[in-house]
This record gives structure tokens, sequence and C-alpha cells, in this order.
């Protein structure tokens, strides 16, 4: 590295890695006073949220309570829930949404009400308590959430940049704080240098790290990787969640086919259209994600079939166009028509159930350094997540994060300049097939041996090709000048790894982690933890 620099390029007071709903949320919570800087690595709404279909739990229903939802979320989580960070989070779900319809988001009514919200029912819930935009929730909160951050004239947004390392350094009392972080512009290929008195990972999770996903392109776990570079604790990263539902089609891209099909009687069918949900758990269709995915697997795999089938044909045309509107459109262009057939779906990586290690305010165990949504570990999901909690995690905690820097930021005085970027032995690539090579291979292996069904054998497998790989990657970084792929490849490889090591620590079948060596459920011992220390 260079020495340090007389002054980054961008100086900022908070600056977001992430422009989902919850990095939105969190810099709608700043002052006009506080000088905010947003990231995206594509355009402002290209991430997770604009992708989220059902909606978002929260207690509004009269004949609901929060000890319900609260009881549906630990029971889904399988013991591995943190009470306190369920009760926090739940008991403020009503005022997040409120929140967001003062803000323009226009939730789906009740037929004739203007007030009333329509609330549907999702898998591993025991009331309807899902409030939804139709079938597109996400696509309108990340709408609403975008348009008052562009109106925030103290909110500069900064599109196509991706973020490569947080810069940590310590203070006169010996604590260790972040204090920026580097960035590739995308626009004009070049690394440059961000200082903030306070930085804001929202960037996801990493479900790209497996060959079939529901999540767009970007989840590709950077966040993750640059807090345990950076030093903080991980925890639970063997809990990926794989969606039941995704349409299957060579061209569809594994599109997310609704938990909410389900919850309004859509059924679940083998090749020959016969019913199977019910063998393998009595709520059927309604059961938890993990185990229709599994019950999906296991039928697949048992007929040696591509896909099953989700059958709500026996629902009125005008209610399936109705209620799905998106699903339904998205259908026909692939040529299935929902409302008179069976559609073929396959489960599909989905949600991070781990990750960064955080309190309830989103604080890590680097001062400076928050992480909000999908790329932190709460407690709140446990072994698994229960359907449209994780919408609620991002506002809830974001909003948390949010007024928890506002009451301390301009107490933080500005870091020293930081160190320069440098890439002064590097040079440009003559080997890109190694890097698509890389991307293939370690998709493949994570979807082979560390996917909803685990042995033993299946992980020692994973975590030799993951450490050789591992090896190769870092050689081609140290060597070439960074492009987003790589960047990408090289979260990827860490993540792998850490979801690797940490099935491989957990000796029993939980949740979302399913192994054939260990299929018994043992007493709860807590999250899995790692920290950089304890690095292979």
């Amino acid at each position: 590295m260079a020495e340090k620099a007389t002054i980054a390029n961008y100086v900022t007071d908070v600056a977001i890695i992430g422009s989902g709903a919850a990095g939105l949320t969190a810099a709608l919570q700043l002052d006009p006073k506080t000088r905010v800087t947003v990231l995206s690595k594509g355009g402002l709404e290209s991430g997770s949220t604009e992708w989220a279909q059902g909606g978002i739990a929260a207690v509004i229903d009269e004949e609901d309570s929060v000890e319900s939802h609260i009881a549906d979320t630990i029971d889904a989580g399988a013991g591995l829930c943190d009470p306190e960070a369920v009760r926090f989070i739940v008991e403020n779900g009503a005022e997040a949404i409120h929140r967001l319809d003062a803000l323009g988001v226009k939730f789906t009514r009740e037929p004739g009400s203007n007030t009333a919200y329509h609330l549907t029912r999702e898998g591993g819930h025991s009331h309807r308590r899902i409030v939804h935009v139709a079938d597109a929730t996400g696509k309108a909160v990340e709408t609403t959430l975008a348009g008052q951050v562009r109106k925030r004239k103290n909110i500069d947004v900064l599109e196509h940049f991706t973020a490569v390392d947080l810069i940590t350094e310590a203070g006169g009392d010996g604590e260790i704080r972040c204090a920026g972080f580097y960035a590739l512009d995308q626009r004009e290929n070049r690394v440059v240098t961000f200082a903030a008195r306070t930085v804001i990972l929202a960037t996801g999770g990493a479900s790209k790290v497996y060959l079939y996903t529901s999540n767009p392109d970007g989840n590709s776990g950077d966040g993750m990787a640059m807090a345990w570079r950076a030093g903080c604790r991980v925890a639970n990263m063997e809990f990926t969640q794989f969606h039941p539902t995704c349409l299957f089609h060579p061209q569809a891209k594994s599109f997310l086919i609704t938990e909410a099909v389900r919850g309004e009687g859509g059924r679940l069918l083998l090749p020959g259209g016969e019913p199977f949900a019910e063998q393998f758990d009595a709520r059927a269709e309604l059961a938890p994600r993990d185990i229709v995915a599994r019950a999906i697997d296991h039928e697949m795999k048992r007929l040696g079939v591509d896909c099953v089938y989700l059958d709500i044909s026996h629902q009125p045309a005008d209610f399936i166009v109705r209620h799905f509107p998106m699903v339904y459109a998205r259908c026909l262009q692939f040529g299935f028509d929902m409302t008179k057939e069976p559609i073929p779906v396959v489960p599909a990586a989905h949600y991070s159930c781990g990750g960064v290690m955080t309190d309830l305010a989103g604080r890590t165990d680097i001062a400076g350094l928050y992480a909000v949504g999908e790329v932190a570990y709460t407690g709140l999901h446990g072994a698994n997540r229960v359907a449209s909690n994780s919408l609620l995690e991002c506002l809830v905690l974001a909003t948390a994060a949010g007024k928890d820097i506002a009451g301390t930021i301009h107490s933080i005085d500005l870091p020293e300049p930081v160190t320069d970027w440098d890439e002064s032995w590097v040079r440009d690539s003559d080997e890109e097939i190694v890097v698509s090579h890389n991307w293939d291979e370690i998709r493949r292996f994570m979807w082979d041996y560390v996917g909803i069904v685990r042995t033993t054998k299946r992980l020692q497998r994973a975590q030799a090709r993951v450490q050789l790989l591992s090896s190769e990657i870092m050689d081609y970084y140290q060597n070439f000048r960074v492009d987003n792929n790589l960047l990408e490849l090289r979260n990827l490889a860490i993540v792998a790894d850490l979801i690797i090591r940490s099935a491989m620590e957990r000796k029993e079948s939980r949740g979302i982690h399913y192994t054939l060596d260990y299929p018994e459920t043992g007493t709860p011992t807590g999250p899995t933890i790692l920290t950089p220390e304890t690095r292979a």
C-alpha cells in the first residue's frame, strides 16, 4: 500500500453499502444535517428487495397477536431463535407497516375498504398476517423508499459501485474502528477510497453461491466477506433457506412463485397429478419452507424427475389474476397459464439466515460498522426463516440502526486520511477464463454437496474444493487488476468456506440444515459462531 492519502476520494458522515429496503430505510432515519452516501452495485433499485413478492409479516388483525407471531417465528426457527430479538422485531412490525403506508406504499386493501389491509397467510404462520401489494410487495416498497431517498438533499446516491474492502484503524484507546472502505467505480473501472464516520453494510445475502437461486445476480455475500476479513464474527452460516417453489423453465432463471399461492390454496402435485405434501407434514403446503423444500427434493430424487407441479387452477381465474398479477403474467411469458393448469416448480437457494453478528441496533464487533438486513445475523430467524419475516427484519432493524447512528454521529470525528489503493504491481488480466471456470465450479459443488440434503462426505468434498479454489482466486486477485466478477468470486469463495465449516460443526439436523449422517435433532446448543481467529 502507498502512504496515507491527504484526503479520500469521497468523504461523508454515513456511508451505506447497499440500496435495498434495509439500506434506504436506514438512510431515511438520518437528519438533514448528516451527509449520507448510498452505494449501489447496480442501479438504485436493483437489489433483492425489488424481487420480493409475498409481503411483510406483521400483527395487524385484531384476532392475531404478538405472542402468536412470536410463537410461529420460534417454531419455524427450530429452537435457535433469540427470543429477545424475535420479540423486539415482531413488536415493531405494525409500526413499520404504518410508516411505509405514510411514505406512500399502496398496500392492497380489503375489497370496498380504503383503510383495512388485505392480509394473506403463508407457510409457518398460524394467522393471516402478511401485508402485501398484490404479488409485488418488494417492488412497491423499494420504489417508494428510493423515491424518498432521491428527494433528500443530504443523501448522495452512487450507482454502479462495488465495495472491495473495509478500512479499519486503531484509536488512541486501542479500539478498532471502521474508517471507510475501498470501492470499484464500475463506470471508470478504478478503485476509489471512502472515508466515513460510520459505515452500514446493507449488502444482502449470499445465495449466488449456489447454482440455482431465486436472487438477483448481485447477491454474492459481499458484506459478509468484507466484515469477516475485517475481523467480525459470523453466525449460523450453515442455514441457507431454499425456497420450495421457483418456476422451472430454462429461460426463467429460477423465477420465484410466491408462497402466497400456496397460502391461497395452491397444491403441490407429482407429475402424475398426485398430491404429496401431507405425507411429510400435517400442514402440507403450509408447512415451513425447509420441510416443503425437502419434500420436493425427496420426490424429485425418488422419481428421477426434474420438477414437481404447483396447482391453483381450481380457484376462479379472476381471483388468481387479481391476487397474483405479476406471477400470472410471468408464467404466461413462458407458456404456462396458471388459471388453467399446474405450473412446474423446483426449489432454489433463497435466503441466508446467518450472517454478520449484530446487536438489536445493528452494531457489529467493529466500532463504527453496522450491518442491517439479510447480511446480518440478529437471532430472528434461527435455523429457518418463517415467510415474510425478511422485509420485516430489514425495516425494523434498519430503523433501529438509523436512530442509533443519528444519536451519536456528530460526536464522532472524521477518520484520519485513509490509505490509498495501490495497484502499481498488478496488470490487466489475460486469463478471464479462470474466473468464469471458478465461478461455475463453486456454484456447482455447493449445489451438489452443500444443498438441501447433506452428508459429512459431501461436505468434506466441498471443503477440499473450496480450499483449492480459494488459493487460486487469491493468487489471481493479487496479480491482476480487479473487476466486478473477480470481486464477487473472491467474496463467494469466502462465504462458501464459512457455510461449509459451519455445516460441518453442526452434528445434527435442525431447520434448514439436514444431514443424512445426523438425521435427529439434538438439544439446542445455540448458534454456530465463527471468528476470524478460527480460520482454517
